[in-house]
């Protein structure tokens, strides 16, 4: 198992000594920030909060369910700590919804999110994870290519320090329809992010609570997920993970998903970098444009001035004129764009990551 991150983890904290008397009040405040500002119970009349929670988005898995169910159970109760399994039905139109019933019935670690229609990959993280009360959250598919039992070790590298571990599918068990434009968008999605990270797109992942509860996942994001977290300030991190070979169904997902995925990264770098500064995105260019018509049309005018040409047979006159008109746009654009901004400056531009009193 081999792991690379993106920032070095933060050293482990120490245990907590035991408080002095009538210091009650700063041990409730200390386990506020150790457990996402939920207090843990302090006897038998309150409830208890589960470490994890496992969020498994699903459409159309019906013949998976099961075995995924029995997987995950065996998994999780090695690791003894409470959890819950947050299925997420995302429209299925097979008798998914039906199968989760029953394991819903048998097991009460179970929860179920059924939506009316099928809505995407995004909704289905979004909704498990306003949902989610663990401290730690894993996400993974529901086709049994994701292995439950990498849990715990995406689960020690939270533990080490870690906000979020993304799983790294180093070898695999897919066709070579998409196992090379996954490659190339992971590569090409590295490069214009600057997070060192070899698979975006894995399912299997691993988040403190306060990433779930900051990050807001819309569209076709999921798949920026890491993005989105890196720049919010969180550490961001991966494990090798094992990918396994579909055994039931076939893939939800068409290349047609690649075009979507540039399109969405787009997003994520406008969204997360230049979102309270669209004037520095769209002012650069627009300069540039300016500039470069000004200079054009410039020279221009001082050759027809001095004889030298006529400005009704030259075509390039009038592309300074166009350049000119669409760095002023850019220009205003960005412009718009600060002003709207201004709108929301009440709102706040970092997240607290400890508040001690």
């Amino acid at each position: 198992m081999t792991d690379q991150t993106s920032d070095p983890p933060a050293p482990t904290p120490r245990e907590e000594a035991p408080p002095a008397p009538g210091g009650q009040k700063q041990q409730n405040q200390q386990q506020r920030q150790r457990h996402g500002g939920r207090p843990q119970r302090q006897g038998n009349n309150q409830p208890q909060w589960p470490d994890l929670t496992v969020v498994i988005p699903l459409f159309n898995e019906e013949e998976s369910l099961r075995e995924l169910h029995q997987q995950l159970r065996s998994t999780l109760g090695r690791m003894n700590l409470r959890y819950e399994i947050l299925f997420v039905d995302d429209g299925s139109t097979d008798r998914s919804f039906q199968v989760l019933r029953d394991l819903k019935r048998n097991d009460g670690h179970v929860k179920i999110i059924r939506f009316r229609r099928n809505y995407g990959k995004s909704a289905a993280l979004a909704a498990g994870f306003d949902k989610a009360q663990g401290n730690v959250v894993v996400t993974m598919d529901a086709d049994l290519q994701d292995d439950p039992a990498e849990i715990p070790s995406l689960k020690k590298r939270i533990d080490d320090g870690l906000d979020l571990v993304s799983g790294w599918k180093r070898k695999r068990r897919d066709p070579l329809t998409k196992t090379i434009p996954s490659r190339f968008f992971n590569f090409v999605t590295a490069r214009m992010t600057g997070i060192r990270i070899h698979d975006f797109n894995c399912g299997l992942k691993a988040y403190r609570r306060d990433v779930v509860k900051t990050v807001k996942v819309y569209g076709e994001l999921h798949r920026y997920i890491p993005v989105l977290a890196h720049w919010e300030g969180f550490r961001v991190g991966e494990v090798t993970v094992q990918h396994r070979a579909r055994r039931y169904g076939h893939t939800k997902f068409g290349l047609g998903r690649f075009w979507k995925g540039f399109l969405d990264l787009l997003t994520a770098l406008f969204t997360t970098r230049y979102l309270r500064r669209p004037l520095h995105l769209f002012g650069v260019w627009g300069l540039l444009a300016l500039f470069a018509g000004v200079v054009i049309d410039g020279w221009l005018a001082v050759e027809w001035y001095l004889g030298r040409t006529s400005l009704g047979n030259r075509p390039l006159f009038l592309g300074g004129i166009l350049l000119i008109i669409v760095g002023m746009q850019f220009i205003s654009i960005g412009l718009l764009g600060e002003m709207i901004s201004k709108t929301r400056a009440a709102e706040p531009e970092y997240q607290i990551r400890e508040f001690i009193k």
